[in-house]
């Protein structure tokens, strides 16, 4: 048995996240779109904990639902902090087994000046590996993955205020990090090649600030979707694949500066220097330029390799076939519809048969969906905050 999970996303109480993330919302579009296993995000703040409290209901195994989704208790945090002489920024993934344990992490937070009522998100000004401790000890069943390993800002590895390595970052406290999070901008063939990585589970998840976005990207994990099951898939690496963007179609895939439209390569950057070559500011330095530094030439470990799917969402595939914008009307009738015959986005896109896919979107989607699976693909590479575009490569 296993089960398919989005373990970073928000709700409607973090800052720039839509009002329509609600509980209800959340799991009416996980069932459409396959999801079994949902975090419930920001239980830091307490509103929304107290929704959480109110509305989830436990079964006889102690998995927490709402409707017909599973449910884990977690949230992400933002450690602002001074270590080796450089201001860092990273983002944890916060996972807790129980209510009673998640008002512990609260007041802990509350005690280092945290500002709960305010973003989902919330900030304090320790060490990720100084927070790490502390959450453990308020129970070592609780787990932490750095979120969005490779976002310039905020990524435990990023090139603004990031790492070299994981070790470097939690110290003696690395041993208590299973798993680490890719972030749209890089897939696990990436993340293979960087020593710094060796012996984590690599995951993948959605960073979705309203509902549409849910599920761009999951991970599948062998067991029943619950806490238990889901602390063997990270701590065992029972990963079993994962569902990805293509990394291209992340925002900060490429190095470059978006108000000149520059974007570079690697290969280019290193010849020519990292400032703008039209108004001589610094650059946004990349996902894939730094995957390049910390490599180190290594092969991939092989013992880290797990099946993944690069993908593009069916939202855009119908706006392309349908000649509409994802938004339209026309464009999200469709999808319902579709979602709904053919048993959920994920298996539409990665299972679905061309005959089936026909019948249901036209012979246009049909090729589409095909196309991107055998990645036959036309793309333009995110860069400095832009997204880029993945386009299959039909008629």
């Amino acid at each position: 048995m296993s089960f398919t999970a989005d373990l970073h996303l928000h709700s409607r109480f973090a800052y720039a996240c839509s009002k329509d993330l609600t509980l209800p919302n959340m799991a009416s579009w996980a069932e459409m779109k396959g999801i079994d296993l949902l975090s419930t995000a920001d239980f830091t703040h307490p509103a929304w904990l107290s929704e959480l409290e109110g509305c989830l209901s436990q079964t006889p195994e102690g998995h927490l639902r709402y409707g017909g989704v599973s449910f884990v208790l977690g949230t992400e945090i933002s450690c602002v902090f001074k270590q080796g002489g450089r201001s860092r920024r990273v983002h944890l993934l916060v996972f807790a087994p129980d209510f009673p344990t998640v008002h512990g992490i609260n007041d802990m937070l509350t005690g280092l000046g945290a500002k709960l009522n305010g973003d989902g998100r919330p900030t304090v000004t320790v060490s990720a590996r100084d927070l790490t401790a502390r959450i453990l000890d308020i129970s070592p069943q609780c787990m932490l993955v750095p979120a969005h390993i490779w976002t310039p800002w905020y990524g435990m590895l990023g090139s603004k205020s990031g790492f070299d390595a994981l070790d470097e970052c939690f110290q003696d406290m690395t041993p208590h990090i299973p798993a680490v999070e890719t972030g749209l901008s890089s897939d696990p063939e990436m993340n293979w090649r960087v020593p710094a990585l060796a012996g984590k589970a690599i995951v993948s998840f959605s960073d979705a600030h309203s509902l549409p976005n849910m599920g761009r990207e999951l991970t599948v994990f062998a067991g029943e979707p619950g806490y238990r099951d889901l602390s063997a898939g990270l701590n065992k690496n029972r990963v079993e694949k994962t569902i990805e963007f293509f990394p291209e179609e992340g925002k900060y895939h490429l190095n470059g500066h978006r108000k000149c439209g520059v974007s570079q390569s690697p290969e280019e950057t290193d010849r020519s220097g990292s400032r703008c070559p039209e108004c001589g500011r610094p650059m946004t330095l990349g996902v894939l330029h730094r995957v390049e530094e910390l490599s180190e030439g290594e092969p991939v470990d092989e013992a880290l390799r797990r099946p993944y799917d690069s993908l593009v969402p069916l939202v855009e595939l119908l706006s392309l076939s349908l000649g509409r914008g994802r938004n339209t009307k026309t464009v999200v009738e469709a999808y319902q519809r579709i979602c709904h015959q053919l048993g959920g986005e994920v298996r539409v896109l990665t299972r679905a048969n061309r005959e089936d896919l026909a019948q249901a979107g036209g012979d246009t989607l049909a090729e589409a969906v095909i196309k991107i699976r055998e990645r036959q693909v036309q793309i333009a590479p995110g860069f400095d905050g832009q997204y880029g575009t993945v386009r299959p490569m039909i008629g």
